[in-house]
């Protein structure tokens, strides 16, 4: 479809079939960035339609960096222009053999050495000198800047450290990719845009359209629910950033002309901006949509209006059926609120009032009757999932006891933050079973494992009550030693780290070096500066003792 869509736009200033080629093929890729942050915030990225987008635009990326090689060589088969793609192709071959080696042999070891060196600026500096070098050397070679930009990614993965790398350069991949729409703005001729107006509006036409029908046709026949293939199809109905790269190419090889160029750039703005839009629309369509048969999803509907004093579920994974069982065996009804629609399908199948939807859409909650519920428990493992859920319900029911589990400090006070009324960590139970068993299997007095056990919960209760706050707190403070019982002991006999649960940085001496990381056998003196690392009360309870 993209390649017969392409014959409108056809050029003079190169074969038809380059033109269609190259036309055809700078709107075919789509934005990952886009799609990556759109599914993230609404906390779908491992949903079943997440799942398979990602997917997608991860191949047609890869797809993109074989187009930018192949596109200056597009044309009639001539043996020069034959020639000229098999160089191409050779080029990128040639490429990949020291590519090999450096990243398996070379890169490694000079990475390690430039973490070693404990200095954050010259372990980002590395990581951008490897990026640019890359790229350099392709253009070097006649090959893409863009292609060697994606080669040194491939490069920087392949070491221990690309997470820390990755951290480090999420500010800038978001500067840079504000940047480059900014810089896409600029080179829109906006005089152009009237007299192609025809051509903008086949182009957008065929993009939103023609590839929505044709993604989610190919998706429903490879054996995708309806309402997954739906999703698919709208989330691939753009045209992405490696596509202004295409596009770039194929004009400098005179394969499209300057109008085509304009009107491409025009159009992949236009398409990602109507593309956020239009993924929330079709999601609130497939979620009305339903999935049974009329006469039984107008049965559930039914059966959801009746429902009061029961339990709303959000998430119904492994955590979320298990909480279902036992719901179940005492008698009590409970409505799901579940993104797979396989899940659905089989909970409609059963009876069980459900929706498909996220939990932390307003109107979703609204439908499963929450304003009558007696509790909600919130399952779904991802953390803003989670939190969002848990605003909604406490946004809709200021008095709903909610429950929700969490992972980690920093999510567990989010979810506080929401409402949420009591957490459970997953990991804290599982820890509690193997201490049972295990304690079980040394024939301990069960009294004993039991008022252990009770002891452990509420250890690990309280722990994690303080732990958003002790995270917040530790600091790094220099006292001055003045005459007090600490001046002239070794920090082994004034047991500092036993005593306070400080940590002394360093030491510097009031006549000599500074210290780091000082032995137990260093002599505290007066006026030596210290540096020690705790929290507010026990750098308190050491300047208290250091200072006299």
């Amino acid at each position: 479809m993209s390649w017969v869509g392409s014959s409108s736009v056809r050029s003079r200033r190169g074969p038809p079939s380059a033109t269609s080629t190259a036309s055809s093929s700078s709107r075919r890729s789509v934005s990952f960035s886009w799609l990556a942050r759109l599914l993230m915030e609404r906390g779908e990225l491992h949903s079943r339609h997440g799942r398979v987008l990602i997917g997608i635009s991860l191949v047609e990326d890869l797809a993109a960096v074989v187009l930018m090689v192949v596109t200056p060589e597009l044309g009639s088969l001539e043996t020069k222009r034959l020639l000229g793609l098999g160089a191409a192709l050779g080029k990128s071959a040639l490429i990949l053999v020291p590519f090999w080696y450096l990243s398996s042999k070379v890169f490694p070891p000079l990475m390690t050495r430039a973490a070693q060196t404990r200095s954050s600026e010259l372990f980002l500096l590395f990581a951008l000198a490897v990026g640019l070098g890359t790229a350099a050397a392709t253009q070097a070679m006649g090959l893409s800047v863009a292609l060697g930009a994606f080669l040194a990614g491939l490069l920087i993965n392949e070491s221990d450290y690309a997470h820390e790398i990755l951290a480090r350069l999420l500010s800038l991949r978001d500067a840079f990719v504000a940047l480059f729409f900014v810089t896409v703005g600029v080179l829109i001729d906006v005089r152009r845009v009237p007299s192609n107006l025809p051509l903008l509006t086949t182009m957008v036409a065929l993009v939103v359209v023609g590839k929505l029908v044709l993604r989610a046709a190919i998706v429903w026949a490879l054996g995708q629910p309806l309402s997954t293939s739906l999703l698919v199809g709208t989330g691939l109905a753009q045209i992405g950033e490696f596509s202004f790269v295409l596009v770039q190419v194929a004009r400098s090889a005179g394969h499209i002309s300057q109008d085509v160029y304009q009107t491409t750039l025009a159009a992949s703005l236009i398409t990602i901006l109507l593309n956020a839009a239009l993924f929330r629309a079709m999601e609130s369509w497939v979620g009305r949509l339903g999935l049974g048969g009329r006469r039984h999803r107008k049965e559930l509907a039914v059966e959801r209006a009746g429902l009061r004093d029961h339990v709303v579920l959000c998430g119904f994974g492994r955590v979320g059926s298990a909480i279902g069982e036992a719901l179940e065996s005492f008698g009590i009804r409970y409505l799901v609120i579940e993104l797979d629609p396989d899940v659905i399908k089989g909970l409609a199948a059963r009876g069980v009032p459900c929706l498909f939807g996220d939990a932390g859409h307003g109107r979703i909650l609204e439908h499963a009757g929450v304003d009558r519920a007696a509790l909600a428990v919130v399952t779904v493992p991802e953390a803003d999932r989670a939190r969002l859920a848990v605003q909604g319900l406490r946004r809709l029911r200021p008095d709903l006891p909610i429950l929700a589990r969490f992972h980690d400090a920093a999510s567990r006070d989010g979810l506080l933050r929401a409402g949420a009324d009591e957490l459970i960590q997953p990991e804290t139970e599982a820890a509690a079973t193997l201490i049972r068993h295990a304690l079980r299997r040394l024939e301990l007095p069960q009294e004993r494992v039991l008022a252990y056990l009770g002891r452990f919960r509420g250890a690990m209760e309280r722990a994690q009550a303080n732990a958003g706050a002790a995270e917040a707190l530790p600091a790094v403070e220099e006292v001055v030693m003045g005459s007090g019982p600490l001046a002239d002991q070794t920090l082994g006999e004034a047991r500092v780290r036993e005593r306070f649960g400080v940590t002394v940085v360093a030491i510097t001496k009031a006549r000599g070096p500074v210290l780091h990381n000082p032995t137990a056998d260093t002599v505290l003196r007066t006026g030596d500066r210290v540096r020690v690392f705790g929290l507010p009360d026990q750098l308190a309870s050491f300047r208290r003792e250091a200072g006299g």
